[in-house]
């Protein structure tokens, strides 16, 4: 058991609030560590709609090794842990981060080691969420690292993220110093406990000029190709990279989320979870919001995990809409909308929901309520067809885009409006 001295030490969120978070991180400013995100999950509970994954089973005794790429640069790292829908207090017996290599290899002399509180180990209280100390670790921007985490202890069901787009690694026994990946036998799209890497130390250190991408399944990823990070805000990351100033660009979108609803399956509404997800995250001055579809969409399909969800109106959305903007602002953090992107030709579209994506896009378009509007509607209709998605675009389900549908949302965003 951790003593109170080490538990009053450690920076971990109960489930209520975020100020144990905030104290640490005000503390280590106070130290002339100011840190920044590199890379985030939103955290979901535990749920298995599109087949098996390790989230109803969660671990014990083994290790899980996850890759995910930062998309800025420092000279120091952190890494954040969440059991946001654990029932139970979570056990962390020891993590590591390194450089990735191949597959679930890291390179050889990358490996550090992490603590909390200064302990190896770290109890997160159910409902909770835990931050690494600082760990010197440089890294660039849009350059890959492997967290590892060794679970000794039964977990129980896992908070987890679903749609990773991203291969996660499992061994039987503690392996998370190793530089080879021989031990990892099984795979998983999907990934557990972690929804933060932070960076401090990078050029841009300090300022508060980070992005946060808000959404569902299209922001998630959905339809991009699996390990090559091509969802729209990895390539808005890798746009800002190429002027040579890095950004951070956070990803926190759901597959399946909506604004108004909660699911089981796709996340809490993004009106509650707006809160923890984006305000939480250190230096962000925008949010780029794309969510609405799934409001829509599932209301009247049967196809939805669980059923259709209740019906939304277009006035119900906007008024969703509205509620985000006024937490963006609250904060000073700059809100931009984007218009919902073609959907003919999907399991979602009919004529009445058309009727009502068209006129919460008019709404994003005209009433002046975003400070910016990006319009990804018309970046990605068939000029043919402008209620339908262009073919080159379209991932196969006539809703996602594909790689290039991202490459195309990244390009449309204004960089100056962010």
């Amino acid at each position: 058991m951790l003593s109170a001295a080490v538990l009053a030490a450690l920076p971990v969120v109960g489930a209520q609030g975020f100020t144990g978070s905030g104290v640490a991180v005000a503390a280590e400013q106070r130290g002339g560590t100011v840190w920044q995100g590199g890379w985030a999950a939103s955290p979901q509970a535990p749920t298995t709609p599109f087949g098996p994954n390790w989230s109803e089973q969660g671990f014990a005794n083994h290790t899980v090794r996850q890759v995910v790429r930062v998309s800025t640069g420092g000279t120091k790292a952190r890494i954040e842990l969440s059991n946001r829908y654990g029932s139970t207090p979570l056990r962390i017996t020891g993590a590591t981060v390194a450089r990735t290599d191949k597959g679930a290899a890291v390179r050889a002399g990358s490996v550090r080691e992490l603590s909390f509180g200064k302990g190896r180990s770290v109890t997160i209280p159910a409902g909770g969420k835990v931050l690494s100390d600082g760990v010197p670790f440089r890294v660039k921007a849009l350059e890959s690292v492997t967290v590892t985490l060794y679970l000794a202890g039964p977990t129980g069901p896992a908070t987890f993220h679903h749609f990773s787009s991203a291969t996660s690694y499992r061994a039987d026994g503690d392996h998370r110093s190793d530089r080879e990946g021989t031990a990892f036998k099984e795979t998983s799209d999907s990934w557990y406990y972690l929804s933060g890497v932070e960076v401090s130390g990078g050029e841009r250190s300090g300022r508060r000029d980070g992005v946060v991408a808000f959404g569902d399944s299209i922001t998630d990823g959905v339809g991009s190709s699996l390990n090559t990070d091509n969802r729209y805000p990895d390539e808005l990351a890798e746009r800002f990279a190429a002027t040579g100033k890095p950004r951070s660009v956070l990803n926190h979108g759901i597959g399946g989320n909506q604004v108004t609803n909660d699911t089981a399956w796709a996340g809490e509404k993004a009106v509650a979870r707006f809160k923890k997800d984006v305000l939480s995250e250190p230096g962000i001055g925008t949010v780029i919001v794309l969510e609405g579809i799934n409001d829509i969409g599932g209301s009247g399909w049967q196809g939805v995990p669980g059923g259709p969800t209740p019906e939304v109106s277009a006035k119900q959305l906007i008024e969703g809409h509205r509620t985000l903007i006024r937490q963006a602002h609250a904060k000073g953090i700059k809100a931009v909308g984007a218009t919902l992107t073609p959907v003919k030709g999907s399991a979602y579209y009919t004529e009445a929901n058309e009727a009502k994506r068209d006129a919460v896009n008019q709404w994003i378009r005209t009433s002046g309520e975003y400070d910016e509007v990006v319009d990804l509607d018309r970046a990605l209709a068939d000029p043919a067809d402008r209620d339908r998605m262009l073919p080159a675009y379209d991932s196969g389900d006539a809703l996602h885009p594909n790689d290039a549908g991202f490459r195309v949302m990244a390009g449309a965003l204004d960089l100056d409006t962010l």
